[in-house]
Formats: C-alpha cells, sequence, structure tokens
C-alpha cells in the first residue's frame, strides 16, 4: 500500500508540500470516525460490510482505470505473507469500528495509537530487529498512559470498547511486520485483498445476527464515503508523501489522526473526553512522539518505507 521508492542519500531537508499531505492523510482518516459514529442505526459488522464495499469499488476502479491487473487477484494469488497481511487488517479494522462505537473516540483513537510501539515489539520477536533504550522506555511511559486510560473505566461499560481499540493496534503492528520483512513487494493489493475478506465475514455476521445486510441509506453512504473516499484519498496522500519523507517524520505526522478524531467527535457530539483519557493519551502520544524524535537524534534519516501508522488508514 506504501511506495517503496528510496530516497537520494542526500535527502535531508523534507519538502513542505509532502510533509503537509502526510500531516493531511492523518487528517482525512480521522474524518472516519465521525462517518462510524454518525451511522448510528447500524452495528460495527453492517457498517464494515459498506465501508468496504466502497473501498473495493474504488480501488479496482483506478486499477482499471491505469491499466493494471486487478488488485484482487493479486491478493489472493502472492503467497501466504500477503494474506496475513489481509487478515491483520482485517483484525485492525474490525476492532476499531467496534472501538469506535462502544467506547469514548478519545479513548479509541489514543489507545490505538499504540501501534507503532506494538510494531517494534513484534518486529524484535519476528524478524529480529533490536529494541533500543529508547523503544523500551517508550513501551514503558506507554503502558503508564494506558494504566491511566483504562483504570478510569472499569466501571465505566466502557472496557469491551477499550480492549477492542488495543486489539486494533496489534492488528496495524502485525501488518507494519509484514511489510517490513518484505519491503521490496508491491502491497497496494492488501487494501482491496482485506476489503473483500471483511465483506464475507461481516456478511455471515450480519446474517448469523438476523439483521439487514442493507442498513439505512444515510448509514450506508456514511459507510461508502468513509471507505469509497476517506480511506483512498488518505492513503494516496500518504504513498506520494512517503516518497519524500522519512520514516521517523512520518511517524509524527501521522499522530495527526489521533489527534483530530476527539476533536470531530466534540464539535459534533458534545462529547467531552474524561480528564483521565486526555491524560492517559497525552502520556501515550508523548512516548510515541518522544520515540520518534528521538531515533531521528540517533542517526540519519530513515529512509524505509512506512506503512500507514493509524486506524483511520484502514480502519
Amino acid at each position: 500500500m506504501v511506495d517503496t521508492q528510496p530516497l537520494p542519500p542526500t535527502a535531508i531537508r523534507i519538502p513542505l508540500l509532502a510533509s503537509t499531505m502526510a500531516f493531511a492523510a492523518g487528517l482525512v482518516w480521522s474524518l472516519g470516525a465521525l462517518m462510524a459514529r454518525l451511522a448510528d442505526e447500524t452495528d460495527a459488522w453492517q457498517y464494515l460490510i459498506w465501508r468496504s464495499i466502497g473501498i473495493l469499488i474504488v480501488m479496482e476502479l483506478l486499477t482499471r482505470a491505469r491499466r493494471r491487473p486487478p488488485l484482487l487477484t493479486i491478493a489472493y494469488t502472492s503467497g501466504p505473507l500477503m494474506l496475513l497481511a489481509c487478515g491483520a487488517l482485517l483484525l485492525a479494522s474490525v476492532a476499531f469500528v467496534y472501538a469506535v462505537k462502544n467506547t469514548t473516540a478519545a479513548n479509541a483513537a489514543f489507545l490505538a495509537s499504540v501501534t507503532p510501539l506494538i510494531a517494534v515489539v513484534l518486529a524484535r520477536v519476528f524478524i529480529g530487529e533490536r529494541l533500543t533504550r529508547v523503544t523500551i522506555g517508550g513501551i514503558a511511559l506507554a503502558f503508564v498512559g494506558l494504566l491511566v486510560m483504562v483504570t478510569a473505566d472499569l466501571g465505566a461499560g466502557n472496557m469491551a470498547g477499550n480492549i477492542a481499540a488495543l486489539f486494533s493496534s496489534l492488528g496495524f503492528a502485525a501488518y507494519t511486520v509484514c511489510i517490513r520483512s518484505g519491503p521490496d513487494r508491491d502491497w497496494s493489493p492488501v487494501l482491496s485483498g482485506y476489503a473483500s475478506m471483511m465483506i464475507v465475514l461481516c456478511v455471515v455476521v450480519t446474517t448469523a445476527n438476523s439483521k439487514p445486510l442493507l442498513p439505512p441509506l444515510d448509514d450506508t453512504l456514511y459507510a461508502l464515503l468513509h471507505g469509497g473516499v476517506l480511506i483512498v484519498i488518505g492513503t494516496i496522500l500518504f504513498n506520494i508523501a512517503s516518497r519524500s519523507v522519512p520514516a521517523v517524520a512520518m511517524t509524527i505526522f501521522a499522530q495527526s489522526e489521533t489527534v483530530f478524531v476527539p476533536i470531530w467527535i466534540f464539535l459534533w457530539f458534545s462529547e467531552r473526553p474524561k480528564p483521565a483519557t486526555l491524560v492517559g493519551g497525552a502520556i501515550i502520544l508523548v512516548a510515541v512522539l518522544g520515540k520518534a524524535v528521538l531515533d531521528g537524534r540517533a542517526g540519519p534519516p530513515d529512509h524505509t518505507p512506512v506503512p500507514e501508522p493509524g486506524p483511520g488508514s484502514i480502519a
């Protein structure tokens, strides 16, 4: 899903336009949480059917316009690692939309923002990437933030949503490890592959729950807009930016999604985050952004391709 063209070794300065596009990608993705909350007459499974249909239609139409082979075919014929990446995004998407519908938007966003820290742990276990002191410190600090947020919700009925948000982070982190293990591959088919898996899964669950496959028209349009417009546009912006912006900087810019999700929900629904949510979320953001900044100072810019690191990218 991300361009893998490396930057020239001499490219040190980050172009303003590319940086703006990376920031804008997170901003666009953040609107997806608002769409999910506006679709208040559908459950997560119904919503995800139509959001995935939107992704699949638009991605395949864009591919056809460029006269390239169907992404869906490539996704299912490119080996087990591609399928594993699709499955990881499936977990991330189901978990995040469930979280948005069952806990506060701020909780869902902040808890899902620990993805980069979970990713480095999985990368250490499965592909042998080493854990630095900065990474270990970031993980420890983020854990403190998680405790602050989750402890405040122990009696508030939001634990299922909070746990789902953490599973969303786990799914995105697993996807990250997949593409790190094959940085020279074209991962663009994952978006169509995981969307088709999502449609099948959600149709089965929705049917088993005796709920209609076609929800109210307004909710269906919100879901189609989320998938076919917001996810696709955000991904395109992010892919273009990743050609010029180093991985460390992309980690920072991508957090714009985490910041804007609770803002949109507050402006539209007047949902005020609890003090514990703000404190815990701030601690998590400091852990993630602090790791990115310190990693950037430790050596030359990292031009490794960066996956979509936020929940709204595909969630």
